[in-house]
């Protein structure tokens, strides 16, 4: 039940929007659903959230919150990245973490769909050796096994040219034919997988500046579409997007007939605008938004970029609009905390630290 069940009404801009397609389309995309008052919530904490943690977070404490995060409700989780541990060492054991997750599945009240970065061919093949080991052991659109977690590659563009040779080494353009490879090989092997592709600093780029443009989002994202990817994730890295730029950059997404069920929003609240965003979003008709629990999470090839935006918070805020994520509240908050005593860091949710604190002064 919403904890804000006695509003009168929902807010307008949560009325059902029309879907929009357009009818030369033939990318491969997400999986209809209906833009009614369901919400998808991509919990990105063990992923995006630790990547920038200064002190190595040891294994046992990231299968762990993945594990409490599975128990949650959520659908979809990044767990780990295949890069190169010299440029990401906090991901250096994500192969260890995939193996333990197709060896012992996290308890969930459902199957949970498990995502891994994935930006080259020698990341796409190292995650492949720990598949081959165990084709039992997860579920595919090929091989549907509905006991068994599903699993997920997603690869990373970006939406200017200097944040593209400071995170990827390489040009837009070279990245993307990169891409091509890995998206190929993901699709075509036996195992189909889903991929998801990342758009970073798509709403401001700490290199150059706000002025990104909406026409080039919609040019990468439309062309991940053409090579396979399942769903864009739009990825306001440095937390910069407002809500006015946010809606230019859905509408012209929306132009390039790109519809809202292929589109994801990630936002920071670097400025405090994710939930602002989020709105905006939602009015657009978008209907999956990433989040890391307490607020996890930065980049780092982004200076100066803070968290994500908090599960916690993003939960209670759909709650608060009559919107169903299917996710325990009280559950994320209570690993919102745990995590954040185990990283020797404050609990980055607000809505986390309230509900924490209500539940102490009921106990009093």
């Amino acid at each position: 039940m919403s904890r804000l069940a006695t509003l009168p009404r929902r807010l307008a801009l949560l009325r059902p929007l029309r879907r929009t397609t357009c009818a030369a389309r033939s990318y491969s995309t997400a999986s209809e659903q209906r833009l009614d008052n369901r919400v998808k919530i991509v919990e990105v904490g063990p992923r995006d959230g630790l990547q920038n943690e200064k002190n190595i977070v040891p294994l046992g404490t990231k299968i762990e919150l993945i594990e409490r995060l599975a128990k949650t409700g959520l659908q979809t989780m990044e767990a780990g990245s295949f890069v190169a541990p010299k440029w990401v060492p906090q991901m250096a054991n994500s192969s260890e973490i995939l193996s333990h997750i197709l060896a012992t599945p996290p308890p969930s009240p459902h199957p949970l769909t498990y995502s891994f970065l994935a930006p080259n061919m020698k990341g796409l093949s190292n995650a492949f050796s720990i598949l081959d080991a165990n084709p039992s052991s997860f579920s595919t659109e090929s091989n549907p096994l509905p006991s068994k977690p599903s699993l997920e590659i997603a690869v990373f563009a970006s939406a200017t040219e200097t944040f593209s040779q400071k995170n990827l080494n390489a040009s837009i353009a070279d990245s993307l034919e990169a891409f091509r490879a890995v998206i190929s090989a993901a699709k075509e092997n036996p195992y189909s997988l889903r991929v998801r592709g990342y758009i970073s600093v798509v709403l401001g780029c700490p290199f150059e500046g706000y002025d990104v443009s909406p026409h080039r989002v919609a040019e990468i994202a439309t062309e991940l579409l053409e090579m396979g990817v399942d769903e864009i994730a739009l990825g306001d890295t440095t937390g910069m997007g407002t809500a006015p730029r946010t809606k230019d950059l859905l509408n012209c997404l929306r132009s390039a007939g790109i519809r809202n069920e292929d589109v994801a929003m990630h936002f920071h609240d670097t400025y405090g605008q994710a939930l602002v965003n989020t709105a905006v979003a939602l009015e657009h008709g978008i209907r999956t938004f990433d989040a890391s629990v307490s607020g996890l999470g930065g980049c780092p090839y982004s200076p100066g970029a803070t968290g994500n935006v908090a599960t916690e918070d993003v939960v209670y805020f759909m709650e608060s609009l009559g919107m169903d994520t299917g996710v325990d509240l009280d559950g994320v908050a209570e690993v919102g905390e745990w995590i954040s005593k185990e990283l020797g860091r404050g609990n980055g949710s607000t809505v986390g630290r309230a509900v924490l604190g209500q539940r102490k002064r009921k106990q009093e």
